[in-house]
């Protein structure tokens, strides 16, 4: 083709690059994004060059995404917080399950949960329950006037969405005031887990000890 410049074929391994790198996320939206962008691309690299079948194969991937996207988006998902005891077996199942996951995020955690009882009395403890599954799993431990200090507030990978980060924090507030909790308290180990909570309307407060926290108040 006459008017076919070396630049286009920067543009197909772009759009190859990025459709390989989606096939690699865990999250299932992340997924979809990065393979809508990958397959847009490389489509559209086909019609440059005049690939119709590459053009129009990318094309079609392309509408697929946007269809199952819109779902994912316009899907009304059903939430709800299960309170559980943590000498729970299924609970115990999960950490371990999810083990490398948690020490991730939160650093020592794992650890620490598998050698002590939590007293219900001190601590908080649920699963987050999503369409029938479980999705994650919420302890904190309970300070004074109210406070909740979260010890661990992690979604599986497949429900990383912030769905049930807004359920716990936004929407389920009535929850926490039965429980005559007041205010979160938090201290990420994990710059992933900053950026959640401050997506989750937390913001930064010294504390007395001269440390910076991530508070947000149950309103």
């Amino acid at each position: 083709m006459e008017s076919y410049h070396p630049i286009f074929e920067y543009i197909g391994y772009i759009g190859s690059v990025i459709i390989a790198i989606s096939l690699m996320m865990s999250s299932i939206i992340k997924l979809r994004w990065l393979n809508l962008l990958g397959a847009s691309i490389f489509s559209t690299y086909g019609f440059i060059i005049g690939a119709m079948p590459v053009a129009f194969l990318n094309l079609f991937i392309t509408l697929i995404n946007v269809y199952h996207l819109s779902r994912i988006y316009s899907q009304k998902d059903f939430l709800k917080i299960l309170h559980i005891r943590s000498e729970n077996r299924y609970l115990d199942f999960f950490m371990d399950f999810y083990q490398q996951d948690i020490n991730k995020f939160f650093p020592g955690f794992y650890e620490s949960f598998k050698n002590k009882v939590l007293d219900p009395h001190n601590y908080l403890c649920f699963l987050i329950i999503r369409n029938a599954n479980v999705a994650g799993v919420f302890i904190g431990k309970k300070l004074d006037d109210g406070k909740l200090l979260i010890e661990i507030d992690f979604a599986i990978p497949e429900y990383r969405d912030l769905k049930t980060g807004n359920y716990i924090y936004r929407q389920n507030q009535r929850y926490f005031e039965n429980l005559e909790i007041r205010k979160f308290i938090a201290d990420p180990k994990n710059k992933n887990h900053y950026k959640y909570l401050k997506k989750m309307g937390f913001r930064e407060e010294q504390g007395k000890d001269q440390k910076v926290w991530l508070v947000k108040m149950v309103e």
